[in-house]
């Protein structure tokens, strides 16, 4: 168990727009990293390296995107203007989740520009959607090689996150201590005012520390 990705909602620019503006500030771009049909969404990527990357998520105009939970959480956080969506927890065997959640995973997969498939096992979109401060888990298929982390610079790495919300609720639903997945990057709890979920995240930079 360990944090796979952190989802990016794009804002009123659209999806390109809302890239651009990340890439600027941390100095590296983002690549496009096609689209999610089970989904009715699209991404672009910013690989981080050590199993990590940044997506920033857009809806299509696709029935899919109002049907799937994914979908209709990334709609609901761009209707909003857009920002952090969540964190995603990545697990060598989904099924441990799925008896703990008393639910099935859902297929998830996503064809990047040069048509080839990337395919993994997802499961918490519905916690994340009624409480924002939750993960929710995926199960990579198919070749190590091919997970969006790989082609990092190497220059960008993520330092902490700002999460509001309460660590013991988290501990909780992943079944084992917060710090577990999140080892290697420092977590700040804040005060829920609003809100909860992913409030910031800071990366180290060749320029120094941004927060986004």
């Amino acid at each position: 168990m360990r944090l796979d990705h952190l989802s990016y909602a794009a804002g009123p620019d659209g999806l390109a727009g809302t890239a651009r503006r990340l890439g600027e500030l941390l100095g590296e771009p983002f690549v496009d990293g096609g689209i999610h049909p089970r989904f009715g969404t699209r991404n672009m990527v910013l690989p981080l390296g050590e199993g990590t990357y940044v997506e920033v998520v857009e809806v299509l105009d696709h029935p899919a995107s109002d049907k799937a939970p994914f979908g209709q959480a990334v709609r609901a956080r761009s209707a909003l203007g857009g920002g952090w969506l969540g964190w995603v927890i990545a697990v060598d065997d989904i099924t441990v989740v799925e008896k703990r959640l008393g639910r099935e995973s859902v297929q998830g997969n996503r064809f990047r520009p040069d048509g080839h498939e990337l395919r993994w096992k997802q499961i918490g979109v519905l916690g994340l959607q009624a409480d924002p401060q939750l993960p929710y888990y995926v199960q990579w298929e198919g070749d190590p090689a091919d997970h969006p982390s790989n082609g990092a610079s190497h220059e960008i790495r993520l330092e902490a996150l700002e999460i509001a919300g309460d660590p013991h609720r988290v501990s909780e639903w992943l079944g084992r201590p917060v710090e577990g997945p999140l080892e290697d990057v420092k977590v700040e709890w804040v005060g829920v005012n609003g809100v909860p979920g992913v409030v910031a995240a800071q990366f180290s930079t060749p320029t120094g520390l941004v927060r986004i």
